[in-house]
């Protein structure tokens, strides 16, 4: 590639790393300044109160966002692929499984993963109401109208959802390069009116006003977060655009508009206190409120877009991590392979966004519940890198006390600030998450005891075989394909099918999906095969957590490891699981019961490796647990 061919394409993929990266952090200039002075938190409109705050705000984007996440994080890939799941898997994968710190990090990966949920319900309902709530400073009688129409919007969102983002996908760059333009635009025209504001510039008006106000300074931090929120997400998105394009649109484009509207929002208050009630849509006049509502409704749906499309992307990697159930995903392009639309999350995720406009109806009082979500990720990501870079980059124990114990400090007293408002909508994500974590690791555990019953009782395949082929049955044309699990001996389906049928087919192979704790495996490198002898055959086959599962093109894939596969003549055979659960079992009865619900709901095996169903045979077997 010319160096004209890669500066084009990094230009390209910063203008869409704009568009969807940094759509939820764009955003929050919206409610951030007005929930911080919420007479409820009990903290005077004075100036310096304004540049003590905006002077926390600033340092927190430059430690927070540019220096822990863009400069750290994005260092933490698991080839190319970031997120919690991805650091989750990246740490575990350099522990044994044998260590004391296997399952405890699990657990906390588990954990920051449901924070994000909660984070992905929270940012759809407080964007969208924060950028209708502007027509409450246009028209006070609109009011009544603000839930109604976000209610509208974000059904339209999510419904929109199957049809997939690629063709207005194309619009959110310029969209939000257009939205970031008019906060850098808004913030000098005021910065020009009260220039006084820069001193907030000085990282010493934030420690005087923490050490003037005390409680109440700290009652704000847990507000001041919320300038903070998306931060993750830029992480998460490593995987789709890459380091070089994430950085380069914080520090060109959306740090400095950030910072140049935040500082003009301060402006604004410091020569019209009054217009606290929504300084962001009082910044340039009356005239500008209705385009701001339209641009920022448009910026708020974009925000929302990015999560809906983060929570589908972790959902995945949940399913292939074997956290959840596997679950029906459809893809939405043909080209993009990241584009996925899973209809059960999409309908339950609108139901609870929908439970959250309706139950805080206003963008003030869902802050509350925000901060605790976002604060809980961020404090769980930077344990999981203490880790990573101790067991897996093996620094010296002062230095990787050194890079993270610092950002640590930081997360924990945002953390414990978001805690005070735990009676005032905190408890919503921490709800959501414990149901989600409860889910996650009651399927966790589950698998492991159908595992462990399943090893109980298997019977080793080597030894089988060699018994059967002492006075073989009779064989018939074709191939039979047998899904075995991870050391399970002889698949069940074998056994009943040389019960009822008495026959074996004259090819035999046996297949065993590997799932890896690695986002991809290069497709060349999925498929092993080893004999058996007697024309049977077993085919390992090793995915990603990212990897879109698709048994007929490995088999493809197996014709240059000489084993030619004609599909009109192979016949999957796959046992159908049901899971009963037995009294005195290794979970709580309840928990038991909710491992066989889900069980039962989950999508089959032949559904999820994408094995064609005429070409499938399902037999029966029952596994206690």
């Amino acid at each position: 590639m010319t160096p004209e061919h890669k500066k084009a394409s990094l230009a390209t993929m910063t203008l869409a790393a704009v568009g969807i990266v940094y759509g939820d952090i764009g955003t929050s200039p919206l409610y951030t300044l007005k929930t911080i002075f919420d007479p409820e938190h009990g903290l005077a409109l004075n100036t310096f109160n304004l540049l003590g705050v905006l002077s926390l705000i600033f340092w927190g984007l430059t430690m927070i966002v540019a220096l822990k996440y863009v400069t750290l994080m994005l260092r933490a890939d698991n080839r190319g692929e970031g997120g919690i799941m991805a650091l989750m898997a990246l740490t575990l994968s350099s522990v044994t499984r044998s260590s004391k710190w296997f399952t405890p990090l699990l657990m906390l990966g588990v954990l920051g993963a449901t924070m994000f949920y909660g984070d992905s319900v929270i940012t759809p309902a407080i964007s969208v109401l924060g950028a209708i709530e502007g027509l409450e400073v246009a028209a006070p009688a609109l009011s009544r109208y603000v839930v109604p129409l976000t209610i509208v919007v974000l059904v339209a969102l999510y419904w929109a959802q199957k049809h997939g983002t690629a063709g207005i996908g194309r619009w959110f760059g310029p969209i939000m390069v257009v939205w970031f333009a008019a906060l850098a635009i808004m913030g000098v025209i005021n910065i020009a009116a009260a220039p006084q504001i820069l001193a907030a510039l000085n990282p010493l008006n934030a420690l005087l006003f923490m050490l003037e106000n005390r409680y109440i300074a700290f009652v704000a931090l847990g507000a001041v977060v919320l300038a903070f929120t998306g931060a993750e997400a830029l992480y998460a998105d490593m995987g789709h655009f890459g380091k070089k394009p994430i950085r380069a649109a914080w520090f060109i484009v959306v740090f400095p508009a950030l910072a140049l509207n935040y500082l003009g929002q301060g402006a604004l208050l410091i020569v019209h206190p009054e217009a606290i009630a929504n300084p962001f849509f009082q910044q340039l006049g009356p005239w500008s409120v209705y385009p701001l509502v339209l641009l920022s409704t448009m910026a708020a749906v974009i925000a929302s877009q990015a999560t809906i499309s983060g929570t589908f992307s972790m959902t995945k990697q949940a399913i292939a991590l074997g956290l959840l159930p596997r679950m029906r995903v459809l893809h939405t392009s043909e080209s993009e392979i990241g584009q996925i639309y899973i209809p059960a999350v999409n309908w339950l995720q609108l139901i609870v966004v929908l439970l959250a406009v309706i139950g805080f109806g206003s963008s003030d009082k869902l802050a509350g519940a925000y901060g605790i979500a976002v604060t809980a990720t961020m404090l769980c990501t930077t344990v999981l890198t203490f880790f990573l870079t101790r067991f897996r980059w093996h620094l010296p124990l002062w230095v990787c006390f050194g890079a993270t114990g610092f950002f640590l400090v930081i997360d924990f007293m945002l953390f414990s600030a978001s805690t005070l408002k735990l009676l005032h909508g905190g408890w919503f994500p921490l709800l959501l998450g414990a149901v989600l974590f409860t889910v996650m690791v009651t399927w966790k555990r589950g698998r492991e005891l159908v595992f462990e019953n399943l090893q109980k009782h298997a019977i080793p395949l080597e030894d089988f075989l060699a018994s059967l082929f002492v006075a073989p049955p009779a064989r018939v044309y074709g191939t039979a394909i047998f899904l075995r699990g991870e050391s399970d001996g002889v698949p069940h389906a074998l056994l009943h099918n040389l019960s009822h049928n008495k026959v074996l087919h004259e090819r035999v192979v046996f297949l065993t999906v590997h799932m890896r704790e690695l986002p991809w495996i290069p497709a060349e490198e999925q498929a092993t095969v080893v004999e058996l002898g007697h024309n049977c055959y077993q085919i390992n086959v090793e995915y990603g957590f990212k990897d879109e599962p698709d048994i007929p093109k490995v088999l493809a894939q197996c014709e240059r490891l000489g084993l030619p596969f004609e599909m009109m003549e192979t016949s999957f055979f796959i046992a159908r699981q049901t899971v009963i659960s037995a009294p005195g079992g290794g979970m709580a009865p309840w928990r038991e019961h909710l491992y066989v619900a889900m069980s039962r709901n989950a999508r089959g095996a032949a559904d999820y490796y994408q094995i064609p169903p005429n070409r499938v045979i399902e037999l029966g077997t029952q596994v206690e647990i």
